[in-house]
């Protein structure tokens, strides 16, 4: 008889109310399973980073509650901080230490002994490459090596669960593959839980084992990417024209899955399968007389599940706070 397995974290209705009333977390229930990498997608405000604040005890919630580890949220958070990381998106490590003193600083805040502290140190540089550079201040690192360095410092207490808040914010492209290599390879020797919060589509597609859409402190919809993106039923074709009129008659075209007419002229229409759809489209369009002045053809894409299950796309969503935090971090880690 196989063993049943239990998910390392489980919510229960969690809710979180702020002051005045704002409902930030509204009855989350999820299951998260162990060793997985679960992506947490949301747009600002949507309820993502209060998620995260609960179940790694910064903040308490209102109602509800969450078995973490085998451990109550409510009444076992020493325990619960024992067995997690969390690496913030903002940058924590001491450029004026070295790479080795500032891991050495945290495994002393969990009174890790030395001779097993050394060991782990050198044992998380090399999952990162930074063995050669372990001995070297922080200040001259690159801007990958410091991001790196962040994510081993969640690693020191050999936590369960790792908790990670923009991982690869302020990164260029080349460095950002790179550090999704590290993650990976962080998952996959030390069998740790991965929970994943970032803006960058491409990223949680090319982590996530399992993803969640959050919008208004509520999940939308959790499943793999592929069946999230399953789950559109069709490819998206999206139309501009020069007038309203113009866009109303082809969202008329009687082939489609489903159309709307959005601002701008514009006419987001859902078909079967694009290749042999937009030939009929573009004739249908000719008969009366109305030509296109775009048309952009999507496959189903993560962008387009977020915009399916939200009404908007996560790139619309730019936070000034987000941003100023950002560019702080690609300031520093130049």
């Amino acid at each position: 008889m196989e063993a049943i397995r239990l998910p390392i974290i489980k919510t229960e209705n969690l809710t979180k109310i702020y002051p005045g009333g704002i409902k930030a977390v509204d009855g989350l229930n999820i299951e998260i399973e162990e060793a997985e990498i679960y992506g947490l997608l949301g747009k600002n405000g949507a309820g993502k980073t209060t998620t995260i604040k609960m179940l790694t005890t910064a903040i308490d919630p209102t109602s509800g509650n969450a078995i973490i580890g085998g451990y109550d949220l409510r009444k076992d958070k020493e325990k619960i901080r024992r067995i997690i990381g969390v690496v913030p998106q903002d940058l924590t490590t001491d450029a004026d230490l070295k790479g080795v003193e500032n891991l050495r600083m945290i495994a002393s805040f969990y009174n890790i002994p030395k001779q097993e502290a050394e060991q782990r140190i050198k044992d998380l540089l090399e999952i990162v490459d930074l063995s050669d550079w372990g001995n070297k201040y922080v200040s001259q690192y690159s801007g990958g090596m410091r991001k790196r360095l962040e994510l081993i410092c969640g690693l020191v207490n050999s936590p369960k669960i790792l908790f990670l808040d923009e991982p690869t914010l302020g990164l260029d492209v080349n460095t950002r593959s790179k550090m999704w290599k590290y993650i990976r390879d962080i998952q996959k020797e030390l069998g740790v839980t991965i929970i994943l919060t970032s803006h960058y589509l491409e990223e949680v597609d090319q982590l996530a084992d399992r993803i969640s859409i959050i919008d208004h402190g509520k999940i939308l919809i959790t499943g793999t990417p592929d069946s999230l993106k399953a789950s559109l039923k069709g490819d998206v074709i999206t139309m501009e024209f020069n007038s309203m009129e113009d866009a109303e008659l082809a969202r008329s075209y009687p082939g489609s899955l489903e159309a709307s007419v959005m601002g701008d002229a514009k006419v987001r229409m859902k078909v079967e399968n694009s290749d042999t759809e937009l030939p009929k489209i573009l004739e249908y369009l000719l008969e009366k007389n109305v030509s296109p002045i775009t048309i952009n053809v999507k496959k189903p894409s993560l962008d387009e599940v977020f915009l399916e299950y939200t009404g908007s796309s996560i790139e619309e969503d730019i936070d000034p706070e987000q941003f100023r935090r950002m560019m702080q971090n690609v300031r520093r880690l130049r």
